[in-house]
């Protein structure tokens, strides 16, 4: 990169925000946490951290315009990651023990509870990256950092036009084969928090930085 690319932090009250905005800063970055919607329109990135239950997240999402703001950022061509359930919110729906909530749309399926033994699925585990991957590139042998019960199970989009990429897809396993990690036009997301997975973690975001 010649120059530090700007990336916004979506400002909707999720609680890892600033973990995941000064690892972005380590990264490479000039970071600001907002919800102001010129600073995010105007952005290089946009980053949206999410923790806790899918339908908080949401809600908390939506009070400030930010399902507006990142849909009209993706609309564009405007690069956006999100983290965590950041990521989670992109599906369609999230079901939480029967209270199904409505996602943001931009994949289809649904986010639910994994079929483990143990949960949370919490601590380091290993991915199963596409080997054209930009965002693990160099990382294919890493661990990252997971804390979570629910995941998308399965991949169900679809691209029908030649002319468009089809999307990048990294699984990992715990129980159950999930969705790690998505690559799909301005849209990337990961299950994993990049903010905890140390150097790693660090060098994921740069991939992400470097595309800016």
């Amino acid at each position: 990169m010649s120059a530090r690319p700007t990336v916004v932090v979506l400002d909707y009250g999720s609680g890892n925000i600033h973990s995941a905005a000064k690892a972005v800063e380590a990264a490479g970055a000039r970071v600001e946490i907002t919800a102001d919607r010129g600073r995010i329109r105007d952005a290089d990135g946009l980053l949206v951290p999410g923790v806790g239950a899918f339908g908080a997240v949401m809600q908390q999402l939506r009070a400030v315009r930010g399902d507006e703001l990142i849909d009209r950022r993706l609309a564009g061509g405007r690069p956006v990651l999100g983290i965590c359930v950041g990521m989670q919110i992109m599906f369609d729906s999230g079901d939480e023990r029967g209270t199904v909530t409505e996602g943001l749309g931009e994949w289809p399926g649904t986010v639910d509870e994994l079929h483990a033994p143990v949960l949370p699925h919490m601590g380091w585990n290993t991915v199963d990256a596409p080997a054209e991957s930009r965002l693990f590139d160099g990382l294919h042998d890493e661990r990252f950092y997971f804390v979570h019960s629910y995941a998308a199970r399965s991949w169900q989009l679809e691209v029908t036009n030649a002319a468009i990429a089809a999307p990048l897809v990294t699984f990992s396993e715990h129980g159950e084969r999930f969705v790690a990690a998505v690559e799909n036009g301005p849209l990337w997301a990961t299950q994993f928090h990049p903010e905890k997975s140390g150097d790693a973690g660090l060098r994921l975001l740069g991939n992400w930085l470097s595309t800016l």
